[in-house]
Parts: structure tokens; C-alpha cells; sequence
């Protein structure tokens, strides 16, 4: 399984590898077909995961609302679903950004 699929209702799901309390939010590459993301906030009330909700908003350049917490409220390792944008645009970000860091 990749760290990116495509659903049947055209959405895109996520895999990524949270590490919280970060000193600087980025992208760290794949880590266990997921994609790994420093976030400076804590894992306590929610913080890093509405983190990781705004990270990725803003990396992808959509809204944060078109982004959703599908599962791993409370672990690391979580699933995102993505509406409303294209697998090959959100792969080719991610890929430039790791071939850039």
C-alpha cells in the first residue's frame, strides 16, 4: 500500500507518520509507507492533529475544510481524506517538496 490512493468516490486518502512537539513543522520523507510530518504542537487536546490539518492545508494551497481526520485520532500513525483535488497534483507536491528538503 502506498502512503497515497485514490478512493472510488474520488477522493484522496493520506497516510502519514505524525512526529509532534517538532522544533519546526515540515515534511520528513516516507516512514513505513507513510508520510512523515514534524509538527511543532503537542499531542494534547487535539493540537497536533488540528496541526497537521492546517500544515497540510496551507502545503497543498486548499481549504482547510476539504480536509479530514479519517482515523488515528490519538496515534501517529493517521489517515487524512483530501476532497477536491487531484492524486497527481498532491504527489507531485509532496515528491517536489521531498526532492527539494
Amino acid at each position: 500500500m502506498s502512503y497515497l490512493t485514490q478512493r472510488d468516490d474520488g477522493t484522496v486518502l493520506l497516510a502519514v507518520h505524525v512526529q509532534p512537539r517538532a522544533s519546526r513543522n515540515g515534511l520528513l520523507g516516507i516512514h513505513d509507507q507513510a508520510l512523515k510530518l514534524a509538527i511543532t504542537a503537542p499531542p494534547v487536546d487535539s493540537k497536533a492533529n488540528k496541526a497537521v490539518i492546517a500544515f497540510l492545508a496551507s502545503f497543498f494551497k486548499i481549504p482547510k475544510k476539504r480536509i479530514v481526520l479519517h482515523s488515528g485520532q490519538q496515534s501517529r500513525r493517521k489517515k487524512i481524506v483530501i476532497t477536491g483535488a487531484l492524486i497527481q497534483e498532491i504527489r507531485q507536491r509532496i515528491e517536489q517538496a521531498l526532492m527539494a528538503g
